[in-house]
């Protein structure tokens, strides 16, 4: 086995999620994804964890939607599972990157709607998601498996306590801002970010992060206004979408447009009213991640661009006592800031042209 696949899985289970002796562990494994699992139960077995494992696979996700007649239920034998899990871990590596393509949109949001207490327990335990470098996925990223394989470990296998470190500066700006604005071409938009906690997130629970690799900082924006272009694309439902527009007024969306595959835009904006409020600011800073790749794990924490998502807000953006955004849906859409742009936190620059403040070649 390739020594950077058991790399993977060491960080995986003692930094990403703190496996402790004894914590009961639900493995999902994707359908390419075998090598990556054998080497995370491994680990697990090492570290006296209990461990159940589940199988994903797009294929088997579209056989039961599209065979469905539409009328879900809450699946209480999932929720059970998770209900009783310390800790799930899930090991992206699909064959094929649009197997759910043809589900009809109708079926999926109803799907999405009846699965939130599954979707809500799996989120109460130590969850972090990963994926194993495919075939499939270096196709969509236009790489080869070799170089693909050279590009995903160089973004996971980090030194990520120091990446914490220098994360933190931007934590500390957005938790001490109450305005934060983006400005970029065909792009103008303000979100209150007042009472918020961001997340410095360097792939572990222990910083309330949930995704390796991670890189980036990010913090529940509520009060939007404006415009803002998404140049980045992206496969959403199985489907390329590209060049989209969103225009906010009183914090929702209110005009949309998309230059390939707007009715999945539009099916998402519709599945409930939650769906029309942004859940997330994130700021990549992951510098290992230098190109996009069509997956958003990765293109998400690429250090030159931002991504909004719509729908669901993290709780550990939210002060306890308070609600944030609520929705069946979460789903990140990227803008490249790496030219002609500005982030502003309560009218002060402390991103332009995809350079920080403290880094060198930043203009004031």
């Amino acid at each position: 086995m390739d020594e950077r696949i058991r790399e993977h899985a060491r960080v995986l289970v003692e930094w990403s999620a703190r496996v402790e002796r004894g914590d009961d562990v639900v493995v999902s494994v994707g359908a390419d994804a075998h090598d990556l699992a054998v080497a995370v139960c491994e680990r697990l077995g090492e570290r006296g964890a209990n461990v159940a494992t589940t199988y994903a696979s797009g294929e088997l996700t579209r056989a039961y939607l599209r065979a469905h007649d539409g009328e879900f239920e809450a699946s209480d034998h999932q929720l059970a599972l998770y209900e009783s899990a310390d800790v799930v871990l899930s090991l992206g590596g699909g064959r094929n990157t649009s197997a759910t393509a043809d589900v009809p949109g109708a079926t999926r949001q109803a799907y999405a709607r009846a699965q939130t207490p599954v979707r809500e327990a799996r989120m109460d335990t130590r969850w972090v998601s990963t994926v194993h470098p495919t075939r499939s996925l270096a196709q969509q990223a236009g790489m080869a498996l070799e170089e693909y394989q050279e590009f995903a470990y160089g973004a996971i296998l980090r030194d990520w306590a120091s990446l914490a470190d220098e994360m933190g500066r931007m934590k500390d700006l957005l938790d001490g801002g109450s305005e934060v604005r983006l400005v970029k071409e065909a792009t103008d938009l303000t979100m209150s970010i007042e009472g918020r906690t961001a997340v410095n997130s360097a792939a572990s629970v222990a910083y309330d992060s949930h995704n390796l690799p991670s890189g980036e900082v990010f913090t529940a924006p509520y009060a939007t206004e404006g415009e803002v272009f998404f140049d980045v694309p992206m496969t959403l439902h199985g489907k390329r979408v590209r060049d989209v527009r969103l225009t906010f007024e009183g914090g929702e969306v209110v005009d949309y447009s998309a230059e390939t595959n707007q009715e999945v835009l539009e099916e998402i904006l519709t599945t409930d009213e939650g769906a029309r409020r942004l859940g997330e600011l994130g700021i990549g800073m992951n510098r290992a991640i230098d190109r996009f790749t069509d997956n958003i794990l990765f293109d998400e924490k690429m250090g030159d661009t931002v991504h909004l998502a719509l729908g669901r807000a993290y709780d550990s953006n939210v002060p306890g006592g308070e609600e944030g955004n609520q929705s069946a849906v979460h789903v990140d859409m990227i803008t490249d800031v790496s030219e002609g742009s500005r982030l502003e936190i309560d009218g002060e620059v402390v991103q332009r042209d995809g350079r920080f403040r403290w880094e060198e070649g930043f203009e004031r």
